[in-house]
Protein backbone atom coordinates (compact mmCIF):
# COMPACT_ATOMS: atom_id res chain seq x y z
CA UNK A 1 0.00 0.00 0.00
CA UNK A 2 1.49 3.33 -1.30
CA UNK A 3 0.59 5.45 2.06
CA UNK A 4 0.94 9.26 3.18
CA UNK A 5 0.71 10.67 6.25
CA UNK A 6 -0.68 13.99 6.84
CA UNK A 7 0.44 14.68 10.24
CA UNK A 8 1.17 17.15 13.12
CA UNK A 9 3.04 15.38 15.53
CA UNK A 10 1.86 15.23 18.34
CA UNK A 11 2.41 12.19 20.25
CA UNK A 12 -0.53 9.70 19.03
CA UNK A 13 0.98 11.00 15.87
CA UNK A 14 4.20 9.59 16.61
CA UNK A 15 2.80 6.02 17.45
CA UNK A 16 0.82 6.15 14.19
CA UNK A 17 3.99 7.03 12.39
CA UNK A 18 6.24 4.30 13.83
CA UNK A 19 3.24 1.48 13.34
CA UNK A 20 2.79 2.63 9.75
CA UNK A 21 6.79 2.18 9.19
CA UNK A 22 6.78 -0.97 10.95
CA UNK A 23 3.56 -2.83 9.21
CA UNK A 24 5.00 -4.56 6.46
CA UNK A 25 1.94 -3.94 4.06
CA UNK A 26 2.96 -0.26 3.92
CA UNK A 27 5.06 1.96 1.73
CA UNK A 28 4.95 4.72 3.74
CA UNK A 29 6.15 7.33 0.88
CA UNK A 30 6.07 10.81 2.45
CA UNK A 31 4.14 12.89 5.17
CA UNK A 32 3.24 16.32 5.01
CA UNK A 33 2.95 18.63 7.64
CA UNK A 34 -0.05 20.93 8.98
CA UNK A 35 -0.46 22.84 12.24
CA UNK A 36 -2.41 21.27 14.59
CA UNK A 37 -1.04 19.74 18.21
CA UNK A 38 1.91 22.62 17.01
CA UNK A 39 2.68 24.99 14.71
CA UNK A 40 3.45 24.12 11.26
CA UNK A 41 7.24 24.80 11.47
CA UNK A 42 7.38 22.34 14.55
CA UNK A 43 5.39 19.56 12.69
CA UNK A 44 7.80 19.29 9.89
CA UNK A 45 10.36 19.58 12.31
CA UNK A 46 9.24 16.73 14.56
CA UNK A 47 7.84 14.86 11.38
CA UNK A 48 11.91 14.67 10.08
CA UNK A 49 12.98 14.10 13.65
CA UNK A 50 10.91 10.94 14.07
CA UNK A 51 11.72 9.06 10.55
CA UNK A 52 15.13 9.66 11.71
CA UNK A 53 14.31 8.39 14.77
CA UNK A 54 12.67 5.51 13.43
CA UNK A 55 15.84 4.84 10.69
CA UNK A 56 13.59 5.57 7.64
CA UNK A 57 14.07 8.59 5.04
CA UNK A 58 11.31 9.95 3.21
CA UNK A 59 10.13 13.46 2.01
CA UNK A 60 8.41 15.59 4.56
CA UNK A 61 6.36 18.35 2.85
CA UNK A 62 5.08 21.32 5.05
CA UNK A 63 1.72 22.86 4.64
CA UNK A 64 -0.49 24.95 6.03
CA UNK A 65 0.11 27.10 8.94
CA UNK A 66 -3.49 28.66 9.52
CA UNK A 67 -7.05 27.17 9.82
CA UNK A 68 -9.06 28.95 6.67
CA UNK A 69 -9.97 31.80 7.05
CA UNK A 70 -7.99 32.53 10.71
CA UNK A 71 -4.92 35.24 11.05
CA UNK A 72 -3.15 33.30 13.97
CA UNK A 73 -3.42 30.12 15.68
CA UNK A 74 -2.31 28.94 19.02
CA UNK A 75 -1.40 25.49 19.98
CA UNK A 76 -3.27 23.57 22.81
CA UNK A 77 0.26 22.80 24.49
CA UNK A 78 -1.08 21.03 27.47
CA UNK A 79 -2.16 18.02 25.52
CA UNK A 80 1.07 17.30 23.47
CA UNK A 81 3.52 19.60 25.39
CA UNK A 82 5.20 22.70 24.57
CA UNK A 83 7.09 21.20 21.42
CA UNK A 84 4.45 18.82 20.46
CA UNK A 85 6.37 15.17 21.40
CA UNK A 86 5.56 15.22 25.81
CA UNK A 87 8.45 16.81 27.83
CA UNK A 88 11.02 17.23 24.63
CA UNK A 89 12.09 20.17 24.92
CA UNK A 90 14.88 20.24 22.57
CA UNK A 91 13.81 18.51 19.58
CA UNK A 92 16.77 18.49 16.50
CA UNK A 93 16.72 19.97 12.64
CA UNK A 94 17.44 17.04 11.07
CA UNK A 95 17.58 17.21 7.34
CA UNK A 96 14.74 19.73 5.00
CA UNK A 97 11.59 19.61 4.37
CA UNK A 98 10.72 19.10 1.03
CA UNK A 99 10.44 21.68 -1.58
CA UNK A 100 7.21 21.59 -2.41
CA UNK A 101 4.57 22.49 -0.54
CA UNK A 102 1.99 19.79 0.98
CA UNK A 103 -0.47 20.50 -1.35
CA UNK A 104 2.10 20.17 -4.25
CA UNK A 105 3.55 16.86 -3.02
CA UNK A 106 -0.27 15.74 -2.16
CA UNK A 107 -1.45 16.03 -6.02
CA UNK A 108 2.01 14.93 -7.47
CA UNK A 109 1.94 11.67 -5.51
CA UNK A 110 -1.75 11.11 -6.26
CA UNK A 111 -1.07 11.92 -9.73
CA UNK A 112 1.86 9.41 -10.23
CA UNK A 113 0.03 6.77 -8.11
CA UNK A 114 -3.62 7.29 -9.29
CA UNK A 115 -5.95 4.80 -8.05
CA UNK A 116 -2.86 3.53 -5.46
CA UNK A 117 -2.36 5.76 -3.00
CA UNK A 118 -3.88 6.03 0.73
CA UNK A 119 -3.59 9.31 2.32
CA UNK A 120 -4.09 9.12 6.13
CA UNK A 121 -5.00 12.73 7.28
CA UNK A 122 -4.29 12.87 11.28
CA UNK A 123 -4.27 16.43 11.62
CA UNK A 124 -6.52 19.56 10.58
CA UNK A 125 -8.12 18.53 6.95
CA UNK A 126 -6.13 22.40 5.26
CA UNK A 127 -3.37 20.80 3.31
CA UNK A 128 -6.19 18.48 2.15
CA UNK A 129 -8.69 21.22 1.08
CA UNK A 130 -6.06 22.71 -0.16
CA UNK A 131 -4.92 19.76 -2.90
CA UNK A 132 -8.62 19.41 -3.66
CA UNK A 133 -8.41 23.62 -4.55
CA UNK A 134 -5.48 22.93 -6.61
CA UNK A 135 -5.98 19.90 -8.64
CA UNK A 136 -9.35 18.80 -9.15
CA UNK A 137 -8.62 15.66 -10.52
CA UNK A 138 -6.48 14.98 -6.67
CA UNK A 139 -9.89 13.71 -5.85
CA UNK A 140 -10.47 11.19 -7.61
CA UNK A 141 -5.98 10.15 -7.83
CA UNK A 142 -6.33 9.13 -4.54
CA UNK A 143 -7.93 5.72 -4.04
CA UNK A 144 -9.08 6.41 -0.20
CA UNK A 145 -8.81 9.11 2.26
CA UNK A 146 -8.24 7.76 6.40
CA UNK A 147 -9.48 10.88 8.46
CA UNK A 148 -8.53 10.92 12.05
CA UNK A 149 -11.20 13.44 13.72
CA UNK A 150 -14.96 13.69 14.56
CA UNK A 151 -17.14 12.82 16.49
CA UNK A 152 -20.43 11.19 15.13
CA UNK A 153 -22.71 9.51 17.69
CA UNK A 154 -19.96 9.87 20.60
CA UNK A 155 -19.43 13.71 22.45
CA UNK A 156 -16.63 15.63 21.57
CA UNK A 157 -13.56 15.88 23.23
CA UNK A 158 -13.23 20.21 22.43
CA UNK A 159 -16.83 21.27 22.50
CA UNK A 160 -19.75 18.63 23.43
CA UNK A 161 -20.13 18.25 19.65
CA UNK A 162 -16.59 18.57 18.09
CA UNK A 163 -13.58 16.71 17.95
CA UNK A 164 -9.89 18.80 18.02
CA UNK A 165 -9.06 17.85 14.30
CA UNK A 166 -12.57 19.00 12.68
CA UNK A 167 -12.95 22.07 14.77
CA UNK A 168 -9.15 23.18 14.59
CA UNK A 169 -10.49 23.77 10.85
CA UNK A 170 -14.10 23.26 10.23
CA UNK A 171 -13.71 24.88 6.44
CA UNK A 172 -11.66 22.56 5.23
CA UNK A 173 -12.78 19.74 7.04
CA UNK A 174 -16.56 20.81 5.38
CA UNK A 175 -14.56 21.14 2.08
CA UNK A 176 -12.96 17.96 2.01
CA UNK A 177 -15.98 15.42 3.65
CA UNK A 178 -18.36 17.41 0.55
CA UNK A 179 -15.22 16.48 -2.27
CA UNK A 180 -17.00 13.44 -2.98
CA UNK A 181 -13.55 11.49 -1.81
CA UNK A 182 -13.53 8.13 -0.71
CA UNK A 183 -13.50 8.48 2.36
CA UNK A 184 -13.18 6.74 5.94
CA UNK A 185 -13.75 8.50 9.05
CA UNK A 186 -12.06 7.21 12.07
CA UNK A 187 -13.45 9.52 14.87
CA UNK A 188 -13.80 9.43 18.85
CA UNK A 189 -16.83 6.62 18.30
CA UNK A 190 -14.23 4.12 17.52
CA UNK A 191 -10.81 5.60 19.20
CA UNK A 192 -12.66 5.92 22.78
CA UNK A 193 -13.40 2.54 22.67
CA UNK A 194 -9.49 1.61 22.38
CA UNK A 195 -7.24 2.61 25.14
CA UNK A 196 -3.48 2.07 25.46
CA UNK A 197 -2.59 1.40 29.16
CA UNK A 198 0.66 2.65 31.18
CA UNK A 199 1.23 -0.89 30.91
CA UNK A 200 0.88 -1.24 27.09
CA UNK A 201 3.72 1.48 27.26
CA UNK A 202 5.89 -0.66 29.86
CA UNK A 203 5.63 -3.83 27.62
CA UNK A 204 6.72 -1.54 24.55
CA UNK A 205 10.32 -0.40 26.18
CA UNK A 206 10.54 -3.54 27.04
CA UNK A 207 10.44 -5.13 23.99
CA UNK A 208 12.25 -2.55 22.20
CA UNK A 209 14.03 -0.25 24.27
CA UNK A 210 14.79 2.34 21.79
CA UNK A 211 10.97 3.25 19.77
CA UNK A 212 9.45 1.39 22.63
CA UNK A 213 11.36 3.52 25.40
CA UNK A 214 10.86 6.44 23.44
CA UNK A 215 7.22 6.46 22.69
CA UNK A 216 7.09 5.22 26.60
CA UNK A 217 8.35 8.88 27.93
CA UNK A 218 6.50 10.87 25.51
CA UNK A 219 3.30 9.03 26.57
CA UNK A 220 3.78 9.67 30.44
CA UNK A 221 2.63 13.50 29.39
CA UNK A 222 -0.25 12.25 27.23
CA UNK A 223 -1.65 9.97 29.93
CA UNK A 224 -1.66 12.76 32.68
CA UNK A 225 -3.46 14.88 30.26
CA UNK A 226 -6.22 12.43 29.85
CA UNK A 227 -5.78 11.73 34.25
CA UNK A 228 -6.74 15.35 34.40
CA UNK A 229 -9.82 14.79 31.83
CA UNK A 230 -10.87 12.24 33.93
CA UNK A 231 -9.74 9.30 31.92
CA UNK A 232 -7.86 7.25 34.12
CA UNK A 233 -7.45 3.69 32.32
CA UNK A 234 -4.94 4.97 29.61
CA UNK A 235 -5.00 7.35 26.39
CA UNK A 236 -6.23 6.58 23.20
CA UNK A 237 -4.90 5.23 20.40
CA UNK A 238 -6.31 7.98 17.68
CA UNK A 239 -3.69 8.31 15.22
CA UNK A 240 -2.47 4.92 15.26
CA UNK A 241 -6.40 3.89 14.65
CA UNK A 242 -6.61 5.26 11.48
CA UNK A 243 -3.15 3.83 10.16
CA UNK A 244 -5.06 0.33 10.77
CA UNK A 245 -8.35 1.54 9.06
CA UNK A 246 -5.88 2.03 6.37
CA UNK A 247 -4.75 -1.73 6.34
CA UNK A 248 -7.77 -3.72 8.02
CA UNK A 249 -10.80 -1.98 7.49
CA UNK A 250 -12.66 -5.11 7.75
CA UNK A 251 -11.65 -5.05 12.04
CA UNK A 252 -13.39 -2.51 12.32
CA UNK A 253 -17.63 -1.84 12.15
CA UNK A 254 -18.59 1.17 9.93
CA UNK A 255 -21.71 3.97 9.70
CA UNK A 256 -22.14 4.73 6.15
CA UNK A 257 -23.51 8.33 5.89
CA UNK A 258 -22.79 12.00 4.09
CA UNK A 259 -21.31 14.03 6.64
CA UNK A 260 -21.67 17.83 6.65
CA UNK A 261 -19.21 20.36 9.37
CA UNK A 262 -21.29 23.02 11.62
CA UNK A 263 -19.99 25.97 10.65
CA UNK A 264 -21.31 28.67 12.97
CA UNK A 265 -22.72 28.58 17.08
CA UNK A 266 -22.34 26.58 19.76
CA UNK A 267 -22.08 23.17 17.40
CA UNK A 268 -18.83 24.61 15.39
CA UNK A 269 -17.11 21.57 14.41
CA UNK A 270 -19.49 18.80 14.67
CA UNK A 271 -19.75 16.06 11.75
CA UNK A 272 -22.80 15.71 11.12
CA UNK A 273 -25.52 13.51 8.98
CA UNK A 274 -25.82 15.28 5.37
CA UNK A 275 -27.83 12.72 2.84
CA UNK A 276 -27.08 14.74 -0.30
CA UNK A 277 -23.57 14.18 0.01
CA UNK A 278 -21.28 11.01 -1.00
CA UNK A 279 -21.56 8.84 1.87
CA UNK A 280 -18.52 8.56 4.23
CA UNK A 281 -17.38 5.16 5.83
CA UNK A 282 -17.79 6.24 9.54
CA UNK A 283 -16.06 4.34 12.03
CA UNK A 284 -18.05 3.07 15.01
CA UNK A 285 -15.94 0.33 16.46
CA UNK A 286 -12.96 -1.93 15.95
CA UNK A 287 -11.67 -4.81 17.87
CA UNK A 288 -10.15 -3.40 20.32
CA UNK A 289 -7.82 -5.63 21.81
CA UNK A 290 -6.56 -6.68 18.05
CA UNK A 291 -5.54 -3.39 17.38
CA UNK A 292 -3.63 -2.93 21.01
CA UNK A 293 -2.19 -6.07 20.57
CA UNK A 294 -0.65 -5.47 16.56
CA UNK A 295 0.80 -2.08 17.43
CA UNK A 296 3.01 -3.35 20.40
CA UNK A 297 3.67 -6.34 18.47
CA UNK A 298 4.65 -4.43 15.17
CA UNK A 299 6.37 -1.17 16.90
CA UNK A 300 8.38 -4.14 19.72
CA UNK A 301 9.35 -5.37 16.01
CA UNK A 302 11.35 -1.71 15.70
CA UNK A 303 13.91 -2.02 18.82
Amino acid sequence: MKLIIDTDPGIDDAIAIALAHALPQVDLIGMTAVFGNTHVVQSSRNARYLADLLGFDVPVAEGAALPYGEVSYAPSDYVHGPEGLGDLTTIPQIGQNDPRNAAQFLCEMAAKYAGELVICAIGPLANIADAIALDPSFVTNVKSLVIMGGAFEHAGNVSPYAEANIIHDPIAADAVFGSGMTITMVGLDATMKTLLTPTDFDDLEKAAPKIGGFIKRIADFYLGFYRSVGVSDGCPMHDALAVLACTDPEKFTFQMTGIKVTQSGDEIGATVTDTTRKPVAVAMGCDAVWAVDLMKTQISGLG
